[in-house]
């Protein structure tokens, strides 16, 4: 603990409000709320804690705090602040995702559509649908079952749906209010409940199809039926009373947290959801941020009810929700609310051992190989890699491991720009100069630590570049191989030395992860821009064969050697004239023989 952490929480209020953790960057690691804070923020210094709050607290530099006038402001405050920072620490619910509704549109000529947003347009919406596939089919079934209008604007003339007996063609037929309003109370019954005597019919129409040797049309009245009791069926878990709830449960050890979610929609459970995330405050505090951003960062749909377990308080959670939430201590819903529990308690066991697993090949690694160093926790590793073949198409790749474990969407490509030859050294500071000129620029997060797939050359370049150029002062390391192409040592250190891993700890197999994904990305580049400069440069001499046709070409087939094994009416077909297509595979053609007369000779 630094002298201003000591400072700022002898100055913490006795009220509620949020706080903000930061590392030494700056950045914000970790979002919490308290009833009082200056309680809840020095409980994070002082004492012991398991492995998952010692790592937060050892990398917090600095914290800030909101005072608000409730609890409720606060945990709303939290919800908000979560959702704007997105800290590291705060690791659940980071998907946005939204269930469909089947929507029946109050239009003149109703439509039966899918959609992930309720709008108040007086169109009736059933759902929502966690199982998404099988809300899909059941579209699809009433499609073919009750003939409405697919298009979202009328066709002068019928379409293909007309035929299949799958539309009523309103574009150039007249319909009845009555044949309309007949299909959407049936079909609104249907997604009520009143399926049975649909699938009745379907299976009716599955045995007569059988018996006439119909089979395909018989399994298609199967999957039909499959469809309907994947959606729509009653389970043996289900309600009597029909009404849409989400039942919660949770269970907590280890300084892990799972909660279960039961979606039970027209009295029916339909599936469920799952998260597990690591515990740094009280459960009953984390069950109720969790629930704030269940529904509001992940948009998921509010049910009329919602079941709790009664060590939550409802209280709060309904002023958060603004919907029923209930504590049942008997029955049938204390049944659902106890199974949930259940389910959170066995799916926790099972997975704790997968999770040390994970943690000592990814996290506990980086924090020895930050000992090993003498650096801080290496949260962030960027790696650099360089790829040519004499000089020619020469690229360089940078991959990025964030708490031990590949983030690809911030691996990048870099075509050398300004090297001519085969300069590993000069491709090396072009493309680091690159990368932290524009981290400087756009005010990107630094990595903790830089790892060059090369040795005390590529390390001064680098070094160079970064100190005396851009003014950065980072832990960089090298990654040397052996004769076998094998990681063999890390290099570091001023000056360099080997730091002493042990061939078989979890570091070290991190490092050779880190070399072999870096070494793929940046070999995979390479190859992709030399086979696409080779194809074009084959190219560029036939005449009727411009930007646009090379394009055109490089599209469909991908390859010279796909090309040349290509039909002339296969050329013709990718858009390119006759008389030119003649041509292109005369050329291919004799550029092949002129290399396999080369070749014997």
């Amino acid at each position: 603990m630094n002298d201003l952490i000591k400072h700022k929480l002898s100055l913490l209020p006795e009220q509620p409000g949020c706080y903000l953790m930061k590392d030494r960057q700056g950045t914000i690691i970790y979002v919490g709320k308290a009833k009082i804070l200056k309680n809840r923020v020095r409980s994070y210094f002082t004492g012991s804690h398991d492995g998952k709050t010692l790592r937060l607290v050892n990398e917090i530099e600095d914290f800030e705090y909101i005072v608000t006038s409730s609890e409720i402001e606060s945990l709303i405050l939290e919800i908000n602040l979560i959702k704007k920072h997105d800290p590291k620490y705060n690791v659940m619910l980071k998907d946005d995702k939204s269930y469909p509704f089947i929507k029946l549109t109050a239009e003149k000529h109703p439509r039966l559509i899918t959609t992930r947003k309720v709008k108040k347009d007086k169109g009736k919406y059933f759902g929502p649908y966690p199982n998404v596939h099988s809300a899909n089919e059941t579209k699809k079934l009433l499609d073919r079952i009750y003939p409405l209008r697919k298009c979202s604007t009328l066709p002068d003339r019928v379409c293909l749906y007309y035929h299949l007996d799958q539309c009523l063609a309103p574009c150039v037929n007249e319909v009845k209010d009555e044949d309309y309003k007949t299909m959407v109370d049936e079909i609104t019954r249907f997604l009520n409940g009143g399926y049975e005597e649909i699938k009745q019919a379907l299976t009716q129409k599955m045995n007569e199809a059988a018996e006439v040797l119909d089979f395909e049309r018989a399994k298609e009245y199967r999957d039909r039926i499959a469809h309907i009791e994947a959606t729509m069926e009653k389970q043996k878990m289900a309600t009597t009373d029909f009404t849409d709830r989400d039942v919660f449960g949770y269970a907590y050890d280890k300084g892990w947290m799972c909660v279960q979610v039961f979606f039970i929609r027209q009295g029916k459970l339909i599936e469920r959801d799952v998260s597990m995330f690591p515990l740094y405050n009280e459960p009953e505090e984390e069950m109720l941020s969790y629930l704030g951003q269940f529904y509001t960062k992940t948009n998921h749909f509010k049910p009329k009810e919602i079941l709790i377990p009664d060590t939550v308080s409802t209280e709060l959670a309904e002023e958060l929700l603004q919907v029923k939430v209930l504590k049942p201590k008997r029955g049938q819903k204390k049944e659902l609310v106890n199974l949930a529990c259940k389910n959170a308690k066995i799916a926790l066991s099972e997975k704790f051992s997968l999770i040390e697993r994970d943690e000592d090949r990814t996290i506990k690694a980086i924090e020895r190989l930050g000992e090993e160093m003498g650096i801080y926790t290496p949260h962030r590793i960027e790696a650099f890699d360089n790829s040519n073949i004499q000089g020619t198409d020469p690229v360089s790749a940078m991959v990025v491991f964030i708490d031990g474990k590949p983030e690809k969407r911030e691996y990048r490509k870099y075509k050398i720009k300004t090297v001519k030859g085969p300069d590993d050294y000069e491709s090396m500071r072009e493309v680091v100069r690159r990368r932290y000129t524009r981290v400087l620029r756009d005010n990107l997060p630094l990595p903790d630590l830089i790892i060059i797939d090369g040795g005390k050359g590529h390390i001064e370049a680098v070094r160079d570049v970064l100190e005396n150029e851009l003014g950065i002062e980072l832990p960089i390391s090298g990654l040397a191989k052996d004769e076998k192409h094998r990681t063999s040592q890390l290099l570091y250190g001023t000056p360099l030395e080997i730091v002493p891993l042990e061939r078989n700890s979890q570091e070290f197999y991190l490092l050779q992860r880190i070399q072999d994904e870096v070494h793929r990305f940046a070999i995979s580049f390479h190859r992709q821009l030399r086979g696409k400069n080779a194809f074009q440069s084959m190219l560029d001499d036939i005449p009727g064969i411009g930007e646009k046709r090379k394009r055109q070409l490089l599209k469909e087939f991908g390859s010279v050697k796909k090309m040349k094994e290509a039909t002339l009416e296969e050329i013709t077909a990718a858009g390119i004239p006759q008389n030119v297509a003649k041509t292109l595979l005369e050329k291919l053609h004799e550029n092949q023989t002129e290399n396999s007369d080369a070749n014997n000779s």
